[in-house]
């Protein structure tokens, strides 16, 4: 049983300012009487040895204590099943709780409070701060916190991921916005940061290295289950959830940046500094800030870098999406470089494509001349990227074509003529009518053009403008009429010079 410390003040009063037994305790704050005697052992008190009928466990105890004095961690499973092998029958339950106060208790440890110069040292971490859905996709939302030792100036960005891009991103933009960079940075177990460490050896990741390098700081790793040696940036990880982010109301990432912002730049400097609550963090700040380290001249370029390969199609899968490339480049190992903002493409040093950053999930992310020129090299493709495109516009189209073909329609002629209604129409209303053709099992495109029609008439919208082809549009060119003396004219100069005489004269 869990009790509050409320609880646990009222049993000790009772017990040593009354003088009440542990029972008469038990009885009137409605408590089981272990968990007083429990209170009152962690208090420095001898536990009293309870006079009543022997219990099953209780030739078992000295071997219970030589094994947990052995292996201190034991669960009480495992010592469930050794004493049942040595006879115990008692239950599960009741052996459990003797068990939990049998076993030794860890001495609680103190620690010293640790005090740093300024511009000495800068602690990162991670925080969680649930999900975003975008599209078809939840992505983690992450906190990037870096807090200055000294001044414990906070800086704070969200991320949709912690891959390495965004952990150097979160760096280059503290970095920027303190205008300079601690001597020493400490680091949690990330993978991003530490790879490997077995006691004191640790590998950090070359990447980081490289990054630590040009910015002239010195990376480290705090100890394994040690939290007190990050316990600037521990802090402030549930002061920005206190005090920034429950309850907030964003409207995506960019907003919730330019907030976090704006709060790490006013609420959060403004706040007492722990070792001198008469002066305010911006105070601390303005002391520590010109002794940091000068950033470099050349920004630190913050990109994935993905090898990856070329099917047979066009696109090239990153992060759940597929962005497109030029067809030429099929069958091939290509290099993906991405931030939070694009996705750039390159074969060696030279950029094939460039698209906007998706954090959407199976989205196709295509540059218009790279689909075209693809069509140009196979004609044959028309049709089926025409198909692709009604089916990422109305997914309810592909059971529309299933039942199309069932019925034995000519599927060139419906998706032609639905690619028409495409033009024509709003999406949302194509979707509509398709949904509708599909419960009254009218797989034609003639259905779907009369629900859009009167749709339309319902609105009162005019009818769509229709683009006519060539051969038609040239029925309705004016000839110009020549008058046919022109044509007598051109019939005397082809029968001879009229200078000579008339051979019938």
């Amino acid at each position: 049983m869990t009790i509050t410390a409320e609880l646990e003040a009222e049993i000790l009063r009772y017990h040593f300012a009354e003088n009440w037994p542990v029972n008469t305790i038990a009885r009137q704050l409605r408590v089981h009487h272990s968990t007083v005697a429990r209170v009152l052992a962690r208090s420095g008190l001898p536990r009293a040895d309870h006079v009543g009928r022997a219990s099953a466990i209780d030739p078992y105890v000295p071997f219970l204590v030589e094994t947990l004095t052995q292996f201190p961690t034991l669960t009480a499973a495992r010592l469930f099943v050794m004493a049942r092998s040595r006879g115990y029958p008692g239950s599960p339950s009741q052996f459990r709780h003797r068990i939990a106060l049998l076993r030794p208790r860890k001495p609680a440890e103190a620690y010293l409070r640790v005090r740093t110069l300024p511009a000495e040292q800068t602690q990162v971490d991670w925080g969680h701060f649930g999900h975003l859905t975008i599209g078809r996709a939840r992505r983690p939302l992450m906190g990037f916190v870096m807090v200055l030792s000294y001044s414990r100036h906070i800086y704070l960005r969200f991320f949709l991921d912690a891959r390495m891009s965004a952990f150097l991103a979160g760096h280059v933009g503290a970095f920027t916005t303190w205008g300079g960079v601690s001597r020493a940075l400490l680091y949690d177990n990330l993978k991003t940061a530490v790879l490997e460490r077995h006691g004191p050896a640790i590998r950090f990741h070359p990447t980081l290295l490289a990054f630590a390098a040009h910015h002239r700081f010195e990376p480290r790793a705090a100890s394994v289950a040690r939290g007190n040696e990050k316990g600037r940036v521990e802090r402030a990880i549930r002061y920005i959830r206190d005090a920034f982010f429950n309850g907030r109301q964003f409207d995506g990432l960019d907003d919730l940046n330019a907030q976090a912002a704006a709060w790490c730049n006013g609420e959060a400097m403004d706040r007492p500094w722990p070792d001198d609550r008469t002066r305010r963090v911006r105070d601390a700040f303005l002391v520590e800030q010109p002794r940091l380290l000068q950033l470099p001249d050349h920004p630190w370029p913050v990109e994935d870098r993905v090898e990856v390969s070329v099917g047979k199609t066009p696109y090239v899968r990153f992060d759940n999406n597929d962005y497109s490339v030029p067809h030429t480049h099929v069958r091939r190992t290509l290099t993906v470089l991405a931030d939070e903002r694009r996705v750039r493409i390159v074969d060696g040093t030279t950029v094939l494509a460039e698209h906007p950053r998706c954090y959407d999930h199976g989205r196709q992310i295509e540059v218009e001349q790279h689909v075209q020129d693809l069509l140009e090299t196979k004609r044959a493709a028309r049709r089926h990227r025409t198909t692709d495109v009604l089916i990422r516009a109305v997914p309810a189209i592909e059971e529309f074509l299933v039942r199309a073909a069932a019925r034995r329609y000519r599927l060139a002629s419906v998706v032609s003529a639905l690619r028409k209604l495409l033009d024509q129409y709003p999406v949302t209303e194509l979707a509509a009518a398709v949904s509708e053709a599909l419960r009254h099992d009218v797989p034609h495109p003639n259905a779907v053009r009369n629900i859009l029609d009167r749709m339309r008439q319902s609105r009162g919208a005019a009818p769509p403008v229709v683009e006519l082809p060539e051969h038609i549009k040239q029925r309705d060119v004016r000839v110009r009429i020549h008058p046919l003396s022109t044509y007598d004219q051109l019939q005397e100069g082809s029968d001879g010079d009229p200078e000579d005489p008339d051979p019938s004269a």
